[in-house]
């Protein structure tokens, strides 16, 4: 009988570690599309991809989410809910404006609704803008507005020079995603205005909140003004006492959690 109950046991903690180590982690490859000029002078892809092992990439993140057990994966085309289903965590980034992509695929009214209605049903969606010259915010805030976040025109934490690395430290306290992390770089950041159920979780020196989360039927968002977990900022090479590395592990374990937003 107990080696029944035993044998039992194990295949149900089996079934559970696979649906915890199997969760997908998508990065957006629509609406975020630009590209360089490599060695060979063809134009290639880059800026905030798992693949991208240089300072502009995410690959240190995705790392964090491997180690997490989740699988990473892209998504290159607009997003329906015949390609979200399955995914747990949607990440976009930075969407295009005409400056770094010369044919953007803007957010539209359509895509804005098939992802709030896979976050209704259960989905995580991080939301990364980034300062307004460098960002297409208009439309994407037409997906934001959908739970009442809305990324402003403008730049928080401002940072000249690599001199000047507290001007873009932003202190943390009492939170409940980022519970050991005290201090963070974001630099060159818009803010968020908040309505309905939204909550700041980081707030910049002047108090403008840069960084929201809020609950949407059985999902939930994540919006930062600045895509800040890139590679530049946690890999090692921020002063002593700043808190990136541990923030992007702290943020990784939420995002795959099944915890209340005030747990």
């Amino acid at each position: 009988m107990k080696r029944k109950l035993f044998v039992v046991t194990l295949f149900v903690y089996s079934i559970v570690t696979i649906k915890v180590m199997g969760q997908t982690v998508t990065l957006d490859h629509h609406f975020n599309r630009e590209t360089c000029t490599n060695k060979a002078g063809q134009p290639e892809r880059f800026h905030y991809l798992w693949e991208d092992t240089a300072n502009t990439g995410f690959s240190k993140w995705g790392e964090i989410f491997k180690l997490q057990g989740a699988i990473l994966s892209t998504l290159e085309v607009a997003p329906t809910a015949v390609n979200l289903k399955g995914i747990v965590v949607y990440i976009i980034v930075d969407p295009d404006s005409k400056k770094e992509n010369p044919l953007p695929n803007y957010i539209t009214k359509a895509d804005a609704e098939n992802i709030a209605q896979w976050v209704k049903a259960g989905g995580k969606l991080v939301l990364m803008a980034n300062d307004s010259a460098n960002v297409e915010l208009p439309n994407f805030n037409i997906l934001a507005g959908k739970f009442g976040l809305h990324f402003n025109n403008d730049m928080q934490n401002h940072v000249v020079d690599d001199a000047h690395f507290e001007d873009g430290a932003t202190l943390i306290r009492h939170n409940f995603v980022f519970k050991t992390a005290r201090k963070v770089f974001m630099k060159d950041v818009c803010s968020i205005a908040l309505t309905g159920s939204a909550k700041s979780i980081l707030k910049s020196a002047n108090g403008s909140t840069i960084a929201a989360i809020v609950r949407y039927g059985k999902g939930t968002i994540f919006a930062v003004g600045d895509p800040w977990l890139y590679n530049e900022y946690v890999n090692g090479r921020l002063p002593a006492g700043f808190d990136n590395d541990k923030a992007a592990i702290e943020l990784t374990t939420f995002l795959l959690s099944h915890k209340k937003l005030n747990q």
